[in-house]
């Protein structure tokens, strides 16, 4: 279940709160009958408003970890600050209210409409219902699932893509400012799972959430993590730094053939959508002007446009002879295959879904799924290419 909330006062509206600092302080956990802690004297401090990465091999203790934060696990000893209060002493039915908790096949309750799912914790914290109504059809609104059309559905008939969403929008529902992800995108399609985690990376951006997500995948922790902290048996943090750091000084042998030997590759995903240049497509308009948008194609010699919603959301690529029906814009919905990356995507990213696009060029997004342009090929290899000269020259001269 996701469970989340805030301190909730009458200043406190949704939609306000920040991320807040972690610190675990040797924090353990022995079970009983057992001789060795399944967590040993942990300490790790995560900053307020990043994303932190737990990640190591299974039974590692990595999700013990994450799951002592809200107390599904209770520590053994140690404290854990959240902000500056020693949550271990609070009661833990409203700690878990106070932090947000997505886990993976996002544990929806089947019997309740996609909006009552959402509307949970803030109906436990008895907000009136103009305001939970409110609430629920921004955080739709959020996670890029229009209000109207998805609202009073239920999980039996959303995708499992569409399922997770509403988990996070569920986790965010009284703006917590701690979020807990267990293997969130574990259980969805690649294809899925990377729109999944551009859509986090969209959404703490605009959020700023403290994040502590667990996976098993170095690759995911190198997409999504401001900081990784890469474990071992007993949650012992053998190097806890910024990706950038991990793959040019792994601390040890073990670090090296977790991360891997494609480490070199993985500098690609150091670059992110917003750091190249973006180009513009020829735009137009649900229910606007077809002439003036085979127009604007020719103008800048293009066969396509991208067509944008009322907010700026792009739903379809059209070519110039589709536009040349009658009514071509008229009621224009979304293809959901769509090929888009967002401004926090990495150029992988844009790479897998420029390979998957006929159109030689992939969409990009930012706030609220709003068009921002479009990223080209060349624009990727170009990039590529003074990656590559920029590792040549920092070799040391024998």
């Amino acid at each position: 279940m996701s469970d989340s909330a805030t301190e909730d006062s009458p200043s406190t509206g949704p939609g306000t709160a920040g991320g807040a600092r972690i610190l675990l302080d040797g924090v353990s956990k022995l079970y009983d009958g057992q001789t060795v802690p399944a967590v040993d004297n942990v300490t790790l401090e995560i900053p307020a408003g990043e994303i932190v990465m737990l990640v190591g091999p299974s039974g590692c203790g990595k999700t013990t970890t994450m799951k002592m934060i809200n107390r599904l696990i209770e520590p053994t000893s140690g404290r854990i600050l959240i902000g500056d209060q020693d949550v271990t002493h609070q009661d833990p039915d409203q700690l878990r209210r106070h932090i947000g908790y997505v886990i993976q096949g996002a544990g929806l309750f089947p019997h309740l409409t996609v909006g009552d799912n959402i509307a949970l914790v803030p109906r436990l914290l008895k907000w009136d219902k103009k305001r939970i109504a409110e609430r629920v059809d921004e955080l739709l609104d959020l996670v890029s699932l229009e209000p109207g059309k998805y609202r009073d559905r239920y999980p039996r008939e959303l995708s499992g893509g569409q399922q997770q969403r509403i988990g996070v929008a569920r986790a965010l529902a009284a703006d917590p400012p701690v979020l807990l992800m267990d293997e969130p995108f574990g259980a969805v399609d690649p294809i899925t799972r990377q729109r999944l985690q551009d859509e986090l990376l969209r959404l703490q951006e605009e959020l700023r959430k403290t994040i502590v997500f667990v996976t098993h995948d170095f690759d995911e922790a190198v997409k999504l993590g401001d900081r990784i902290a890469i474990l071992q048996v007993g949650s012992k943090i053998v190097q806890y730094d910024t990706l950038e750091q991990i793959l040019a000084n792994p601390a040890d042998e073990f670090v090296s053939d977790f991360v891997g030997h494609g480490a070199a590759l993985k500098q690609l995903t150091l670059t992110r959508v917003r750091d190249v240049e973006l180009h513009e497509a020829a735009v137009a308009r649900v229910d606007g002007d077809p002439a003036e948008a085979i127009k604007a194609a020719r103008a800048i010699d293009r066969a396509h446009v991208i067509v944008l919603d009322a907010q700026d959301r792009p739903q379809r690529w059209m070519s110039t002879a589709e536009l040349q029906e009658p009514n071509s814009l008229s009621q224009v919905s979304r293809n959901e295959d769509l090929e888009t990356v967002s401004l926090a995507s990495t150029l992988n990213d844009a790479l897998d879904a420029m390979l998957t696009s006929s159109h030689g060029v992939v969409v990009v997004t930012g706030r609220r799924a709003t068009y921002r342009g479009v990223i080209r090929i060349e624009t990727i290899m170009e990039a590529m290419s003074h990656m590559h000269s920029e590792a040549g020259s920092a070799e040391p001269v024998p």
